[in-house]
C-alpha cells in the first residue's frame, strides 16, 4: 500500500483529505509543522509527501529540501501560494508538482498517481526523446545543454509528460497552468507559451515531433 505524508497545519483540510484518500487506497500519515516531520521521517517510511508552505513551525521550502536530499521521495506542494516566486522556488528546490488551493480532491489523486508511476525506478529524472528533466534540481536540458525554461514552461512541460500519450485540450492545459502564472493565462498566451517550449525542446519547431497538435482536440506528448 502506497503510503503518504501529509504536512499541513489546517485540520480541516488533513481531516478531509485523510479521509479521502483512505478511500482510494493510500495509508496516510499528518503532520503540522517542520520538526515533527523530519522526525517522523527518521522513524517510518513514505512513498510521498503532501506539503503545504506554511506550518505551524519552520516552513514547506526547508522540509522540501530535507525531504529531497535525504529521502529523495517524491513532493507535490499544496499552498495557497500561486505566485510564481513560491513555484519557482519550490521546483529549484526539488519538488515534483505543485497543486494550489483549493483543489478537487479527483484532480490530486491523478496527480499523485502520475508522480508515482513517473519517479517510480527512475529516481528523479525523467526522459522525452533527448530532452531530460530533473525534477530534484528543477532543471530541463537537450544533449546535455540546459534549456532555463521559465517556471510556467517548466510546468507546462511537466504538464505534458505527466499525460504522456494522452491528448489534453487547451481548457485542460489553461486550468493546470494558471495558478502559477501570477495573473489569468488567456488562450492566446497559452499559444505563445507552447511555441516557446517548442522552440526549446525540437529539433524543428516547425515540425514539432515532442508536442504535436491533434487538430480540433488539442496537444499529445510522446515520442517515436
Amino acid at each position: 500500500m502506497t503510503r503518504i505524508l501529509l504536512v499541513e497545519d489546517d485540520k480541516s483540510i488533513v481531516a478531509n483529505l485523510t479521509e479521502f484518500l483512505t478511500s482510494e487506497g493510500y495509508r496516510v500519515k499528518s503532520t503540522s509543522g517542520q520538526s515533527e516531520t523530519l522526525t517522523l521521517l527518521e522513524e517510518e517510511r513514505f512513498d510521498l509527501v503532501l506539503l503545504d508552505i506554511s506550518l505551524s513551525d519552520g516552513n514547506g521550502f526547508s522540509v522540501c529540501s530535507a525531504v529531497k536530499s535525504t529521502y529523495g521521495i517524491p513532493v507535490i506542494f499544496l499552498t495557497a501560494s500561486g505566485d510564481e516566486y513560491s513555484t519557482v522556488t519550490g521546483f529549484e528546490l526539488g519538488a515534483d508538482d505543485y497543486i494550489a488551493k483549493p483543489f478537487r480532491p479527483r484532480e490530486l489523486v491523478t496527480r499523485i498517481k502520475n508522480i508515482l508511476r513517473l519517479t517510480k525506478g527512475t529516481g528523479s529524472v525523467m526522459t522525452l526523446g533527448d530532452v531530460t528533466v530533473d525534477t530534484v534540481k528543477g532543471t530541463v536540458s537537450k544533449n546535455g545543454k540546459d534549456l532555463y525554461l521559465s517556471a510556467l514552461e517548466y510546468r507546462l512541460f511537466l504538464v505534458f509528460l505527466n499525460n504522456r500519450g494522452a491528448i489534453l485540450s487547451r481548457s485542460q492545459l489553461l486550468e493546470a497552468i494558471w495558478d502559477i502564472a501570477g495573473e489569468f493565462v488567456n488562450d492566446n498566451t497559452l499559444t505563445v507559451y507552447i511555441k516557446r517550449l517548442r522552440e526549446k525542446i525540437e529539433d524543428d519547431p516547425q515540425n514539432p515531433a515532442m508536442i504535436k497538435t491533434v487538430r480540433g482536440l488539442g496537444y499529445k506528448v510522446d515520442i517515436e
